[in-house]
């Protein structure tokens, strides 16, 4: 029989897509407060059990019992691109997930944010829930650090989860690729066409949710270029494979780059073909912000969304909505789909009293 799975700030369904690809699992909720994700995630997986709304506002009434949660909370407040302000009201949302744990009583739950979220103040607080007389009283919590890259994922993508189970600890799941085993780029990038033949999404719209949103679009229609200006395309072509800002000329350095001869070494950095990505972020189609540059020689351009989504692993099936920079954050934010699938069968394995066991991995046949 499924396990039953209710998703929490669900986003374009990453986590769901990696749960319900490990077998076994049937989801009967999602909430997500942002449209053009809320639809993708629709699009996907059926609109029936998809809540687009505000967290808060879904009474405890209309919550489900479950087997499994799972959701990251926003985590901008915690990230090492924000302010790391333990008042943000962002960092308050992890509150909304206990309050469904509490009414739903999974047999386990699963939470993902970033790195930092484990040397935080609200992760203190919600150790502290589940001591006696907590939200969390009599749930176990295993808390560490993920790397994508060390379960097939092309992406050295570094993240928190936090297990939580009341039929007794579930630790974090082993790595499944050591080092020698990551997938580099190569592995969902080769055959791509070097140059996308089009800077737009198609103009087309679904209804969802009884709103007219851009969508659904296919894999294809995610390999979008853009139109760099000469001065960037000066820039893209002193960049080497793994280079960076480092690289380029005085000439061509903007004044801010000039005069910051440390740090933000990622930034106008090119990708290497046989080895994985960094993190795969919401502006992945501006170099500026990071090693966005295509590995190919001579091909001196940004990655496109579909490459972006590839490299989250996302099956190429998957289908989109959105405009191109809200389909592009939606990719960013997601939990990698094939780390997700391996987190799944590892809690499956423990829920029902077996052996984990290794998932079967898409790119190692490629």
């Amino acid at each position: 029989m499924a396990l039953s799975m209710i998703d929490l700030f669900a986003g374009c369904g990453g986590m769901t897509s990696g749960f319900v690809a490990a077998g076994g699992y049937h989801p009967v909720l999602a909430v997500e407060w942002d449209l053009h994700a809320a639809a993708t995630y629709a699009a996907n997986f059926g609109e029936d059990h998809v809540r687009w709304a505000d967290i808060a506002d879904i009474p405890d009434a209309d919550i489900p019992a479950a087997d499994v949660i799972i959701g990251g909370p926003p985590c901008q407040g915690f990230s090492n691109l924000g302010a790391r302000d333990v008042d943000d009201p962002r960092n308050q949302l992890w509150k909304q997930y206990l309050r469904f744990v509490r009414h739903a009583r999974p047999a386990a739950f699963v939470i993902e944010n970033v790195d930092r979220f484990l040397t935080s103040a609200e992760f203190g607080l919600l150790r502290a829930e589940a001591r006696p007389g907590g939200l969390l009283d009599g749930y176990d919590l295993t808390p560490g650090l993920l790397l994508a890259a060390d379960f097939g994922v092309p992406q050295r993508r570094k993240r928190a989860f936090v297990i939580g189970s009341r039929v007794g600890a579930i630790p974090l799941p082993a790595p499944t690729h050591p080092r020698d085993r990551w997938h580099g780029v190569r592995s969902v990038l080769a055959g791509l066409p070097e140059k996308p033949v089009s800077t737009s999404l198609p103009d087309s719209t679904v209804e969802l949710f009884g709103r007219r949103v851009p969508g659904r679009f296919k894999s294809p229609d995610l390999h979008l270029g853009r139109n760099p200006t000469a001065l960037s395309l000066q820039r893209y072509r002193h960049i080497p494979p793994g280079g960076g800002r480092f690289d380029l000329p005085d000439h061509l350095l903007p004044r801010c780059w000039r005069d910051k001869k440390t740090g933000t070494t990622d930034v106008m950095g090119r990708m290497r073909w046989d080895e994985p990505s960094l993190t795969i972020r919401t502006e992945f189609y501006k170099p500026e912000k990071g090693q966005y540059l295509h590995p190919g020689h001579r091909v001196d351009r940004p990655i496109t969304h579909l490459e972006a989504a590839r490299l989250q692993t996302f099956p190429d099936p998957y289908e989109w909505c959105g405009t191109k920079i809200q389909v592009a954050k939606q990719i960013g934010n997601a939990v990698p789909p094939m780390l997700a699938e391996a987190i799944a069968h590892h809690v499956r394995a423990h829920l029902r009293g077996g052996r984990p066991t290794t998932p079967p991995c898409r790119l190692c046949s490629t």
